[in-house]
């Protein structure tokens, strides 16, 4: 969670507060305030809705909800991009379509949302899923997606790539970042290249429209994809290697 501690300071001196002031207005004491502006300290969530409030601006001005960050949970995502819409629990639960102690529950991180859940809730708070979960989270959502589509359990899908289904049920929750030889065991299985669960997050078509028009046209040649195809079917070795070989050959270029 990203904490942005100047805005914090600067919000504060715009107000005419002192350090001392302001500590005492948010319920806390001048020497940790000051540690939280300085960056030197992380609040909690709660910590941040007191300094929030004491501001009087949402708490999502001062936290940047995009930032990718283990320590902020689905449920705090789902919270702080509901209160960056000015929602209460009620609300959000009658545009999704569920019961505010479901939301709730959602928020206090006491229940795991289905899929299509998570996809609803993205839709109606106007953020990506990958936004609401962390980067372990995202590839777990990925398997979970397809392993459920095929109709497989946790077990079943363990069984056939060879790993636990402990394993497996840890990498769906985003407790565990896999090995890419696991992560290869599991595409081959759900008949996946590894790609797909290594690629950022974006889609194709918006990767591509950053890309130079010179570099775009290389693109739709038939041997560069026929090497991109072959890419996704390396191993972590050999896609490694030719890594450091891009690296030594820019190196050397610009040694000329």
């Amino acid at each position: 969670m990203q904490i942005n501690g100047n805005k914090i300071r600067e919000l504060r001196e715009a107000r005419g507060y002192n350090l001392v002031d302001f500590a005492a207005k948010a319920g806390l004491s001048p020497s940790y305030l000051s540690e939280i502006e300085r960056g030197a300290k992380k609040p909690s969530l709660k910590t941040l809705g007191r300094i929030a409030s004491a501001l009087n601006v949402p708490r999502e001005e001062i936290v940047d909800i995009s930032q990718d960050d283990e320590g902020l949970t689905f449920g705090d995502r789902v919270r702080l991009a509901r209160k960056n819409k000015g929602w209460t629990v009620t609300e959000l639960a009658l545009k999704v379509g569920l019961s505010p102690a479901y939301i709730s529950e959602v928020e206090k991180d006491k229940v795991i949302p289905a899929v299509s859940t998570m996809r609803r809730l993205a839709q109606v708070l106007e953020v990506s899923v990958p936004t609401l979960l962390n980067e372990n989270a995202a590839l777990g959502l990925k398997v979970r997606m397809l392993r459920e589509e095929q109709g497989l359990t946790q077990a079943a899908l363990a069984g056939a790539a060879g790993v636990s289904a402990g394993m497996i049920a840890q990498i769906e929750q985003g407790k565990v970042q896999p090995s890419f030889r696991t992560i290869e065991r599991i595409a081959q299985v759900l008949g996946v290249s590894p790609c797909y669960f290594v690629m950022d997050n974006e889609k194709p078509e918006e990767i591509i429209t950053t890309f130079s028009p010179q570099l775009r046209e290389l693109l739709q040649e038939e041997n560069v994809q026929a090497i991109l195809r072959q890419i996704c079917h390396m191993t972590e070795k050999e896609i490694r290697f030719i890594l450091n070989f891009i690296q030594l050959y820019r190196k050397s270029r610009l040694d000329e």
